[in-house]
């Protein structure tokens, strides 16, 4: 899995045809509906992630998922939607048990007890680098507000394809998305100094 290839597919080219053969043994055939997704997964994992190790971890255990389940995918829903949808429950929870490692491991404190330090007046905080500042506040969004933010700036995937995924409508995924920007807004804020 170390090597991912250029492009992902589309619906059209022949993936319902390698579905339907995976779903009856064919380990040819899933193995080059891996070939097919792994790249686009591992955006996906990593986009959450953010760790190549991990995210590559992540792969394997969706592509393993995915040789479970193939006997529930209902063909008449965007294959592609649905691995994605298991990458990104697995990805979710990898979240959750990191963070309550973190949380035990910080002598049972809870993840609001985590949050960022204030800022110094100094600015030495505001020297800290900017994506590393992002990535600290987005990890502080509620989950559903940070999987909308992830899906819609990592992963760069339209409103229409994430509510698809999620399984909820494109105006609760407009809502969650406004929601996520004015809440990372206020958390950045005092380290970028804006106005909030």
């Amino acid at each position: 899995m170390d090597s991912l290839p250029a492009s992902a597919p589309s619906e059209a080219a022949g993936v319902p045809d390698l579905v339907r053969s995976v779903q009856a043994g064919d380990r040819e055939a899933f193995a080059a509906l891996t070939r097919l997704f792994q790249k686009r997964v591992f955006a996906v994992a990593y986009g959450f992630v953010r760790d190549k190790e991990d995210a590559l971890d992540l792969v394997q255990d969706t592509f393993l998922r995915l040789y479970q389940k193939i006997g529930t995918y209902r063909p008449e829903h965007s294959f592609e939607a649905w691995l994605l949808q298991i990458a990104r429950n697995l990805c979710i929870d990898h979240y959750r048990r990191r963070t309550l490692k973190r949380r035990e491991h910080d002598s049972g404190a809870t993840v609001e007890e985590l949050d960022l330090p204030d800022p110094s007046p100094d600015g030495g905080e505001r020297s800290r680098d900017l994506k590393d500042i992002l990535a600290r506040c987005v990890d502080r969004l509620a989950e559903r507000q940070r999987t909308i933010f992830i899906m819609r700036h990592y992963d760069q995937l339209k409103n229409e394809d994430i509510a698809a995924a999620l399984g909820i409508s494109i105006g609760t995924v407009k809502s969650l998305h406004f929601k996520a920007i004015r809440n990372l807004r206020a958390l950045m804020g005092p380290y970028m100094g804006w106005e909030t």
